[in-house]
């Protein structure tokens, strides 16, 4: 679907992070504000680093309370194994009905390793290098059930046929994995990939695996420059870019009322802070500066985290997105069921599958 300007939707995301709480109905409640308002994906994020609830855990409690928006976690991938990683966001996928995503992070502290007491710490170069291992071998271990592995024949009790799983024999620089899965294939077939593209050595691995980047940048020219060296390095790696979403990550202070506009940008911002990007200023002017980068063609979108959950949220939810519906940049409505459909993303075929169809058709 495109807009009046022969571009495609913004697609529009919002973390609903909340220090210090560890009930899941305030998760719970921001994630439904975030649906009410059509955002294609909330973010929860997740670290060994600092005490608080896990992310996945929360949001497999938010998927069943919830019908149409994309649920994005934070999933470390240091010093945890990558077997036990992607079947739990498989099982998300699969308790959300096919509104699973994960973001993958890295873990480079020794605080952080100590609490495991399995190894040392490592480069941020090879910490990530393991994340995008991490990466591939999820994919194939989703893919290490086919579609229709499952028969359920009650007369002969034979529930899966053993041909169409598959053993992934993946060896990685600091793991291992034969498989096959013990969760069947996700209604998804892959949850959608969301990489932090805004870390150096994330960059990478953000153009081989995501299906998101999230990217920093001052103004619409320096996002559009980020996302087109984005899609390039995903091509070299054989990937069609038009698969890769790029969305800015802007923190926003919607508090401080209506601010005279700053040309290009509207309202008080983006303005540097030591967490990224910052807008200050109304829903108004926040539209205004939406509507700005999108028809420059600067990025797919937005990933916004307030810095006031509720407050910020709503005013998003309220003011800035009936304002980008009316102009016609916005949905109104969620078209599809799962993650993917709102992102436009086709779901992916299996490897195995594919690759036994041509094993077949040689015979």
């Amino acid at each position: 679907m495109t807009t009046s300007t022969g571009r495609g939707l913004l697609h529009l995301a919002a973390a609903v992070d909340q220090p210090d709480t560890y009930d899941a109905d305030p998760y719970l409640t921001l994630t439904r504000l975030a649906e009410r308002g059509a955002l294609d994906f909330i973010t929860l994020g997740d670290s060994f680093g600092r005490p608080g609830p896990d992310a996945l855990a929360v949001l497999s409690r938010v998927a069943p309370a919830t019908t149409r928006i994309g649920l994005v976690p934070t999933v470390t991938t240091t010093h945890t194994e990558p077997f036990h990683v992607q079947a739990a966001v498989a099982t998300l996928d699969w308790v959300s009905r096919g509104r699973a995503g994960w973001r993958p992070e890295v873990s480079a502290t020794g605080e952080e390793a100590r609490l495991f007491g399995r190894r040392a710490t490592a480069s941020a170069a090879e910490l990530w290098g393991e994340a995008g291992e991490v990466a591939d071998v999820a994919a194939r271990l989703w893919d290490s059930w086919e579609d229709d592995a499952e028969i359920r024949d009650v007369a002969t009790g034979r529930f899966i046929d053993r041909e169409k799983l598959h053993y992934v024999d993946f060896q990685g620089a600091t793991f291992s994995v034969r498989g096959p899965s013990i969760v069947p294939r996700p209604p998804q077939g892959h949850p959608v990939t969301v990489v932090d593209a805004t870390q150096q050595h994330a960059y990478d691995v953000a153009a081989r695996h995501a299906d998101v980047a999230l990217v920093n940048a001052a103004g619409p020219a320096q996002a559009a420059a980020v996302r087109a060296g984005l899609r390039r390095r995903a091509a070299e790696y054989g990937r069609d870019p038009d698969a890769l979403r790029v969305l800015a990550a802007l923190r926003i202070d919607l508090g401080g009322g209506e601010h005279a506009a700053v040309p290009g940008h509207g309202g008080g911002g983006p303005l540097p802070s030591d967490l990224g990007p910052l807008y200050r200023g109304g829903p108004v002017d926040l539209a205004d500066l939406v509507t700005a980068w999108h028809r420059a063609g600067a990025v797919d979108g937005f990933h916004l985290t307030p810095v006031e959950p509720r407050r910020d949220l709503e005013r998003l939810v309220n003011g800035t997105v009936p304002l980008l519906q009316h102009r016609g940049l916005f949905r109104t409505f969620y078209p599809g069921s799962t993650f993917r459909e709102h992102l436009g993303l086709a779901r992916p075929a299996n490897q195995y599958a594919a690759l036994a169809g041509s094993r077949h058709d040689l015979n």
